[in-house]
């Protein structure tokens, strides 16, 4: 089918979309790749259709009539076709309304000469003749013989090269033949039933925004339940009103968390049977739990905006929890051992990776568990530290959770704007909206040397510790005020306003010249302060409980773990590589040099379990206790005998009756360098640490820096 009548069957209400389908959600890159992609006549994918006498709900406002007979709905390539749509008629389907539109893709203007392609920018078009909107393109508003006429005014009547208007001819041609490019057209036949037609849909769903397993199980509801995407979006309307800001995946998981006590496995959603007790948890939710839940996190947990949480997936076990105790409100004592189990899954980052099995496990424990949240600290306790480091703030910016952390520790003491002593709570009025703003300005700090040319020093002027809560109207007046002046104005104005967000006292820090210092002493402050604030919510009793060693597996590599296939066996090579046992050395120096960590091996980058038959074989006598010794030898001569009897615990466990090896690797009490080789054989001392998932080596100019503030 020709776009063009794609588009015409659009308007004369033949071809539909179903409302089960997402809403638009194409960036404006997507609808740039795709004008190139056809100016270029590349091949730009294929529409899915069904045709059908038994339609479900459609989007837009027109209501399915029998006499209509068959009716074609688009399945998929409905994200192509609107973006198409859009740009070539300059209006919106008629099968969406216009907050549906999450990203409005209008407006995009090309270059006729060379066909580049951007968004109106006024600097470099407005007075350019050779950029112009698409649409007027498309809609034969401008021609090409108007654009040269243009040109020829700019040159005082001079004539356009004709190489240049040709080229311009051309191009404009390439644009206006989009409209008759084909479209292929797969067709479901009429005899597939509604839930076919969406499975079918989600198979053939592989380019493109892919669909998550959470769109598929809304798509599914949809089906028997075609009012269920309205009602959940309506919802979202009116928590987002108040600082809840959540995407329809989230309903999703509530919805399966409540009905089937787990986090994973959607699929349970999918079918009609579900239909009665998903209408029926939804009004529970609808009327009573949500609410109730959110304004307990916000009146207890002082959390006015979702924007200060780092995984809003965190607030699915305590929906779940709330909903099985019927009409019964939480007490005073669950209230708080949820806050603090929040506040620790925030920081220890519980839903940053394996999302689906986390909810599965520690639902699993709400569902089950007489003191399910005392029980799911105790996991998190498993995993990670609860004591919160002062190194923990290094470098890290308001997009750390410690952030959020800091946020709410200072609304619970009363915190206020430094500038108009307005309480740092949600407040009315743009002008009074919270920002996050730098103690000692930016624009300061970069004529010191913080800037992007040193990463380290530029961390340091980004970190939370240089950070405190204003509203916007406070922030426009500090402007770049210097940190000294500032804060002890606020002294004067505002007594214990600098205490409330943990400002050290001692003035002297406050001067330019003591900025890292200012750092490392709010650092101090903020560790204590926080850790005593998370302990003193409630009582939690906490049991024994070691994490699960294919739990942390599935998690992935982070700051704290990493996995390596082998310790010398080069799978590539099929032979023993010493550069191989080199990467293991400076993996443990980096976990040492930072906060500790676990090194697995005998599991690929994947998170395929190999075991270690590949190292054994490359020892004589092939076994783990060869393999151990071999370990600590390596260990011995890079870094001591003490290092290696005292930092590392090393164990064998199996998993599926494969064994791998776990090397636990303390924090280290003094520096440790790593001598490694080139590829010229010389060799030479590096000091790494870790950052992210990855062992780095710091350059030579900020290691006695970095280990001033790890090592006192």
């Amino acid at each position: 089918m020709k776009i063009s009548q794609i588009l015409d069957k659009i308007d004369e209400r033949q071809l539909f979309v179903p409302a089960f389908q997402r809403e638009y959600v194409w960036k404006r890159q997507h609808a740039k790749d795709l004008v190139s992609s056809l100016i270029q006549d590349y091949p730009t994918g294929t529409m899915l259709t069904w045709e059908t006498n038994y339609p479900p709900e459609l989007k837009g406002e027109h209501k399915y009539d029998a006499r209509q007979g068959a009716v074609k709905l688009i399945l998929d390539g409905q994200q192509r076709i609107t973006t198409l749509y859009m740009l070539m008629t300059g209006n919106i389907p008629p099968y969406y309304k216009k907050h549906e539109i999450l990203v409005d893709i209008r407006n995009l203007y090309v270059n006729v000469e060379t066909l580049a392609l951007e968004y109106y920018k006024i600097t470099i078009m407005q007075n350019d003749p050779l950029w112009v909107n698409i649409t007027d393109i498309f809609q034969g508003k401008i021609r090409y013989r108007d654009v040269i006429q243009q040109l020829e005014l700019k040159l005082d009547g001079e004539r356009v090269e004709r190489e240049k208007s040709d080229l311009i001819d051309d191009n404009f041609r390439a644009i206006e033949k989009i409209k008759d490019r084909d479209f292929q057209e797969q067709i479901i036949p009429p005899k597939a039933s509604l839930k076919e037609a969406i499975d079918i849909f989600y198979i053939v769903n592989a380019s493109g925004v892919n669909l998550t397993d959470a769109e598929l199980a809304l798509a599914q509801i949809s089906g028997y339940w075609p009012q269920a995407r309205d009602l959940f979006k309506k919802k979202l309307v009116e928590l987002e009103k108040n600082g809840y800001v959540f995407k329809l995946d989230f309903i999703v998981y509530v919805l399966l968390g409540v009905l089937h006590n787990m986090g994973s496995k959607l699929d349970k959603l999918h079918s009609q049977d579900n239909k009665e007790n998903i209408q029926a948890a939804w009004k529970r939710l609808d009327e009573d739990v949500l609410d109730y839940v959110f304004n307990v996190m916000k009146s207890q947990a002082y959390i006015d905006h979702t924007k200060e949480v780092n995984s809003v997936y965190a607030f699915v076990p305590i929906i779940v929890y709330a909903y099985n105790k019927g009409g019964k409100k939480l007490s005073q004592i669950e209230i708080k051992k949820v806050v603090k189990w929040f506040y620790y899954s925030q920081i220890r980052q519980r839903y940053v990776s394996q999302l689906q099995q986390k909810l599965d496990k520690d639902i699993g424990v709400v569902a089950k568990d007489e003191n399910p949240f005392d029980k799911l600290l105790s996991m998190i306790a498993a995993e990670r530290p609860l004591e919160i480091s002062k190194d923990e703030f290094v470098g890290v910016g308001i997009s750390h959770a410690l952030w959020g952390l800091m946020n709410f520790y200072f609304k619970s003491k009363g915190a206020i704007c430094f500038t108009t002593g307005i309480n740092i709570r949600k407040n009315m009025g743009k002008k009074y909206e919270l920002e996050w703003d730098h103690i000692f300005p930016y624009s300061l700090l970069k004529l010191e040397g913080y800037n992007r040319n040193n990463k380290f020093k530029y961390s340091l002027a980004q970190e939370i510790t240089n950070r405190a809560i204003l509203t916007q109207l406070a922030n426009r007046k500090k402007s770049n005020h210097l940190a000294e002046g500032y804060l002890l104005e606020t002294l004067e104005h505002f007594p214990g306003a600098l205490e409330k967000q943990c400002i050290p006292a001692d003035e002297e820090l406050w001067k330019m010249e003591n900025f890292e210092l200012f750092l490392e002493k709010r650092r101090i402050l903020l560790a204590k302060e926080l850790n005593a604030f998370l302990n003193n919510i409630t009582e939690t009793s906490y049991e024994s409980i070691d994490m699960d060693i294919v739990e942390m597996i599935m998690s992935g590599e982070n700051s704290q773990v990493e996995f390596k296939t082998t310790l010398r066996y080069d799978m590539r090579e099929n032979k023993v590589n010493k550069k191989l046992e080199e990467v293991v050395l400076k993996t443990l120096a980096a976990f040492s040099n930072g906060q500790g960590g676990t090194l697995v091996m005998g599991v690929t980058d994947e998170m395929e379990v190999i075991g270690l038959e590949n190292d054994y074989k490359t020892l004589k006598s092939g076994t783990k206790d060869e393999f151990e010794l071999h370990l600590r030898n390596l260990v011995n001569a890079a870094y001591g005998i003490e290092f290696a009897t005292n930092n590392l615990d090393v164990s064998f466990p199996e998993i599926n009756d494969t064994e791998i090896c776990i090397v636990d690797i303390k924090q280290g009490l003094r520096p440790l360098y790593t001598e490694v080789s080139d590829k010229n054989g010389n060799r030479s001392k590096k000091f790494y640490v870790r950052s992210g998932n990855a062992s780095q080596e710091i350059d030579i100019t900020e290691v006695a820096q970095y280990i001033n503030q790890r090592f006192d």
